[in-house]
Order: structure tokens, then sequence, then C-alpha cells
């Protein structure tokens, strides 16, 4: 490689972020996203699976939480929903049963949750 190590570098975090991963260029399929840098393909990105990158956000606000999130009080996983429907995550197949679960309640709160939201 030549002078392409710091895009490297700068894109990974972002791509570690999404669930993503870097492939070399002459891998890439044809769902995968080619980035190049001064004129060269560099790199190559892979983006997860809707279904896995939600998995990777909520490993994600686990690791930032420093415990399970179904460790969290009532307030602070409100917060999670919050944060999870601003990032679409209820637009993914099963997304209300997959933060239920990690969340430690049921389908019902969840959609308590997503619903009090509306009303204020």
């Amino acid at each position: 490689m030549t002078g392409d190590e710091p895009f490297v570098a700068a894109v990974k975090p972002l791509v570690d972020a999404i669930g993503g991963a870097m492939l070399p260029p002459g891998e890439a399929g044809p769902e995968d996203i080619v980035l190049a840098w001064e004129g060269a393909d560099v790199v190559a990105v892979r983006l997860p699976q809707l279904a896995e990158s939600l998995d990777h956000i909520l490993a994600a606000m686990e690791r930032k939480a420093g415990r399970p999130l179904s460790g969290l009080d009532r307030k602070a996983k409100q917060e999670v929903v919050r944060t999870l429907e601003a990032r679409g995550a209820f637009a993914v197949r099963h997304g209300v049963e997959t933060v239920a679960s990690a969340l430690g309640v049921s389908r019902f709160t969840v959609y308590n949750y997503l619903n009090r939201e509306k009303d204020v």
C-alpha cells in the first residue's frame, strides 16, 4: 500500500460502529461499497444486514452502559428505546422483539415506551 493507510485508519472506526467489515477492493461483491483514495480503490466495505446492525447497536449500547441493558432502570430503558427509534431500529423485522429481549421487558412495554414519546 501507499499513502492509503491513514485513509483506512480513518474509516475503520465508522465501519466498526455500524458493524461492517473491511476487505480488499478485489474481493468486493456487488452489494459492497468500494472506497477510493487519491484516484485508487483502497478498501471495500461490506455493510451488515439490518438485523445484524441492530444486534451490533445493542451490544455497543451495553458496552457504553457498562452492563447488560436489562439491568438499567426504567428511565434509562426508555432512553435506549428513544435512541433506537431515532436510529430506525424498529423498522427492522422483529426489531421490537429483539429490543424487548435485550432490555428484559415485554414487547408491550417497548410499545408503551414508543407511544409515550409520541404523546409528549
